[in-house]
């Protein structure tokens, strides 16, 4: 996936009403730019950090400026524009990829299913058979290499497990995928540190049948794509 326009370097001054961002462009140029990210953004956020920016030229938009990645410990990049996962993830699926996801004939995004949700992707078999897929973005690397889902508490996020095991319990496949957009994460854990409800329904899910796949994308300024799979660890 190739991102829609040309990235612009900036430095992040802060983040603000969770949608908002100032950042600094390389003129000096304050720019307020659309932060696509409803979550803490835990490590990902941090003052003075590069950033790099798309720009719209339509000019119904409000902000030009959309906030794409950020480096992260002056080392790592990480992309921070939860609309890209999702998208990433049917990539990798289609083109073959994810080997664990082969040999669907359809793939369909965003159908319902469950109370009131969508799947982000299902995939359904020549015979019939079917894989709801589930895509959970994953940013926060706090050691060594791990990274942790969620990175702030989220009953949304508890609820799209149960109604995954809700599947298998009706005789279909369900996958829990993590897509890890950060290039400095090479294994992922749920976060029981930081959301321990969440970690032990995970814990619950996966007993009951539910799969977890977890896949690292590699992320330079002018495209991203899934390239390989990363370990999961339960929680403790």
């Amino acid at each position: 996936m190739r991102f829609p326009t040309p990235l612009i370097e900036g430095k992040l001054i802060k983040r603000y009403k969770r949608f908002l961002s100032d950042i600094e462009l390389p003129n000096g140029e304050v720019v307020v730019a659309h932060c696509p990210n409803t979550g803490s953004m835990k490590r990902c956020q941090q003052d003075g950090a590069r950033v790099w920016l798309s720009k719209s030229d339509n000019p119904k938009r409000k902000l030009a400026y959309t906030w794409e990645l950020v480096e992260v410990d002056d080392k790592y990049l990480a992309c921070i524009n939860t609309g890209y996962p999702n998208k990433l993830v049917g990539e990798a699926i289609a083109n073959g990829v994810v080997t664990e996801l082969v040999g669907y004939a359809e793939q369909k995004a965003e159908v319902k299913y469950g109370e009131k949700s969508r799947i982000d992707w299902l995939l359904t078999g020549d015979d019939g058979r079917k894989c709801y897929v589930e895509v959970k973005n994953v940013t926060l690397l706090e050691e060594g290499g791990l990274g942790y889902f969620p990175d702030a508490v989220t009953d949304r996020g508890r609820k799209h497990l149960y109604e995954l095991a809700k599947m298998v319990e009706e005789g279909h496949r369900a996958v829990m995928f993590f897509c890890v957009s950060h290039t400095g994460i090479d294994s992922v854990t749920p976060a029981a540190h930081i959301d321990k409800k969440y970690a032990q329904t995970f814990k619950e899910v996966v007993a009951k049948g539910v799969e977890v796949i977890a896949y690292r994308v590699a992320i330079d300024l002018l495209e991203m794509k899934i390239v390989h799979p990363v370990s999961v660890f339960m929680p403790e």
